[in-house]
């Protein structure tokens, strides 16, 4: 029977294999298996070094046997046989427990694939009980056919403990000998423009390449596959957003924007007023706003979104702004009124709407957001429950994009008719990154900062090499405080002694990976350790100390917040709770712990909670992460400069677009298989230009029949959603 990409390999391959491949991979059809490239490709003639395999990871090596030996086990019966096997420069010893009977095959001589979990028993390493297939070098017939052997490219795929990359090699052959005809994506003058192969050749040559060149020819076909399949479903999304009618909110004469505008006591700067007309635009366009706002820490996203705001209520829309904490929730709220004035504050009622909030309280506020008194509404979570219902919403604000689910802001969206969306993120993107990830967005940036900025200074405190730094460190804040201003001091766990050594586990302090060289490591500092510490500090502690953190009550962190915020608390002691929209113009200082444990766009979000006002800024990043560590390189970025969208770009160069993607959405951006956003920037660029070329002149595809159904395929019914809810 011919096979299709949309069979179902328990069809093709039978139950035990459809069922090892969906536990592993979740593959459910022959098309799932086939995209499952592998990861890197060996050579027999070219032996995979064992030195500095790393100890605890599954690792495939080739090699050969070096010697063999049984013995008896002691305290069991059987026998325990040892094989040495070594690629030239290392050697790892084979364990096989009652398995004497592989002493037959696993001769001195022959070479192979070994697959297990690296140990060390007695400073050697092993593999224990491993996965491993013999080439068959012997069975070779001539000369010609065992050089042929030795130069042809083995696949090594992504595998698992339970699941081999010589078993997917295996199944991946047998469906290869019975497939049909395979859909190709690429339109023939596309792909002739490009010089790419077939859409069944380059499966073939990926997957069964008899040379290098085949390797490359296959790879650079599938990435435009993948671009081109991508960036047509971003630009079908943006082509239904545009299907969508929309309310049109145009301002008028001496009314609330106007009045706001006329009170403001400063000039916005020339990128406030770009983004601003962008966004008046859009709210009076014949669909619904579909805008991402990106800009620095502090470069006045707010005052655009406000202003946007104001404009949807000149017509009695509402708006609605979620943010990701319930501090962040009551800063943004107390902002907002400061910013509005006695004068436009009664007019539009502000209202904060969160979980924490005493039940007759959030009871009047909700019905202040039903009724539509309250023209803006900014909340948490809470504006997502069913109970919560607008009048007429008109513009959905979401801050800290990356911060929340899909469904959440879809649940948010729907409980208007098309409302408009802007999304706010202090988190810049690299070009290449928008383009792959809000491909279906409109950008606008930030770049030019407010006028009268004191600006910040950032300092790498390496206390591994300069231990003596550390109680300078604390020198450093009584100093700011003594000159009348105040301190963050930021730590990656609560409680350093029961912070969990796993990478991403969270702790109360949203997660954050432990980032030291590939292995999990405990933080130094958490709050707990860092208060009692200063509380016996000869100069600090005298100063008026707290401490904030994610597992408070809310009204307390709030009330924490507000006591920092009005000058009565010195030193702050936090988790990155107050990472994202803390605004305290006298903070001069930043010390932030264990800073090798953050990711660059955090240390970035973290520094500029300081230097907001008239008071110069200092950021002390302290680390001991060891020079030319990948984990002290991103230290040290951040030190040597205040630009963001350059950061962005170390950031991605350092992390790599995985992480990137993964961060900023669910579904199907974040799952690029061979596409790189960084080393693909071109080839997305030109796959965009032809999704659009082809959807101006097919707008249903009905004349790209294989890209429609490759649409079908790779981009499923949740990920759509996925690109729909952005």
């Amino acid at each position: 029977m011919s096979l299709t990409l949309d069979t179902p390999l328990l069809v093709a391959l039978g139950d035990k294999a459809a069922k090892a491949l969906s536990r592993a991979f979740g593959m459910a059809t022959v098309g799932d298996l086939l995209a499952h490239y592998p990861r890197r490709y060996a050579v027999r003639g070219e032996l995979t070094p064992i030195r500095g395999l790393p100890i605890g990871e599954l690792a495939t090596v080739i090699a050969e046997v070096k010697s063999v030996s049984a013995r008896p086990m002691r305290n069991r019966g059987g026998r325990m046989l040892e094989v040495v096997i070594g690629d030239g420069d290392g050697q790892l010893t084979l364990t096989f427990f009652g398995q004497a009977w592989r002493e037959k095959e696993l001769r001195p001589g022959r070479r192979g694939v070994f697959s297990g979990k690296v140990s060390a028993f007695r400073d050697k390493l092993q593999f224990s009980h491993p996965d491993y297939q013999l080439f068959d070098d012997e069975r070779t017939s001539g000369i010609a056919e065992a050089d042929e052997m030795v130069r042809t490219p083995i696949p090594i795929y992504p595998a698992t403990s339970t699941v081999a990359t010589w078993a997917i090699q295996k199944w991946i052959c047998e469906v290869l000998d019975r497939l049909g005809d395979v859909p190709d994506p690429v339109p023939d003058e596309l792909r002739f423009r490009e010089s790419l192969l077939t859409a069944r050749e380059a499966l073939e040559w990926v997957h069964r390449p008899q040379t290098r060149p085949q390797i490359d020819a296959a790879r650079g076909t599938l990435r435009m596959h993948e671009a081109l399949v991508l960036q047509t479903a971003l630009a079908q999304q943006r082509q239904f957003v545009r299907m969508m009618s929309a309310t049109k909110r145009p301002t008028r004469d001496g009314g609330l924007l106007a009045r706001f505008d006329a009170a403001l006591p400063f000039e916005r700067t020339p990128d406030q007023e770009t983004v601003g007309r962008q966004i008046a635009a859009d709210l009076t366009a014949e669909w619904p706003m579909n805008r991402l706002v990106q800009g620095e820490v502090g470069s006045g996203k707010t005052l655009v979104a406000l202003r946007a705001m104001l404009q949807v209520a000149e017509s009695g829309g509402q708006s609605a702004l979620i943010a990701p904490t319930e501090v962040l929730a009551g800063q943004h709220l107390r902002s907002i009124a400061r910013m509005l004035g006695p004068d436009l504050a009664p007019d539009l009622m502000p209202t904060l709407l969160t979980g924490q909030m005493p039940a007759a309280e959030r009871r009047k506020a909700a019905l202040r957001v039903a009724s539509g008194q309250a023209l803006i509404v900014v909340g948490t979570h809470a504006l997502l429950s069913e109970s919560t219902t607008f009048a007429d919403l008109g513009l959905v604000v979401v801050d800290e994009q990356h911060r929340f689910g899909v469904e959440q802001r879809e649940t948010l969206r729907a409980k208007g008719s098309s409302p408009h969306a802007l999304v706010l993120t202090a988190t810049p993107i690299p070009r290449t990154v928008a383009m792959t990830v809000f491909g279906d967005l409109d950008v606008s940036t930030i770049r030019t900062m407010p006028a009268g900025r004191a600006g910040i200074q950032s300092f790498v405190a390496p206390i591994a090499e300069k231990p003596g730094w550390f109680g300078r460190v604390w020198d450093r804040v009584a100093e700011e405080v003594e000159k009348g201003h105040q301190v963050f001091v930021v730590c990656s766990a609560i409680d350093a002694e029961k912070a969990t050594a796993a990478p991403g586990a969270d702790d109360g302090t949203g997660g954050i990976a432990a980032l030291v060289e590939g292995e999990a490591a405990r933080p130094h500092w958490g709050v707990v350790q860092v208060a009692e510490m200063l509380q016996r500090h000869p100069r600090v502690g005298s100063l008026r100390i707290a401490t904030l953190h994610g597992k408070l009550p809310s009204d307390e962190k709030d009330r924490i917040m507000q006591d920092f915020a009005r000058g009565q608390i010195d030193v702050l002691v936090a988790t990155t709770v107050i990472e994202v929209g803390v605004d305290v113009p006298n903070a001069s200082t930043m010390v932030i712990l264990d800073a090798d444990r953050f990711g660059v766009s955090q240390l970035h979000q973290l520094r500029g909670r300081v230097g907001r006002g008239g008071v110069p800024g200092l950021c002390l990043l302290v680390t001991e992460a060891q020079p030319g560590t990948m984990a002290r390189e991103r230290v040290e970025a951040v030190a040597s400069t205040l630009d963001g969208f350059e950061l962005a770009e170390i950031d991605l160069e350092l992390r790599g677009e995985g992480d990137v993607l993964g961060d900023a959405q669910s579904g199907v951006r974040s799952s690029l298989r061979l596409l790189r956003v960084v080393k693909d920037a071109d080839l997305i660029a030109r796959a965009r230009g032809e999704a659009e070329r082809i959807l101006v002149q097919d707008p249903t595809l009905d004349a790209h029949p294989d890209l429609a159904e490759a649409l079908a395929r790779r981009v499923t019914q949740e990920e759509r959603a996925a690109l729909s809810k952005s």
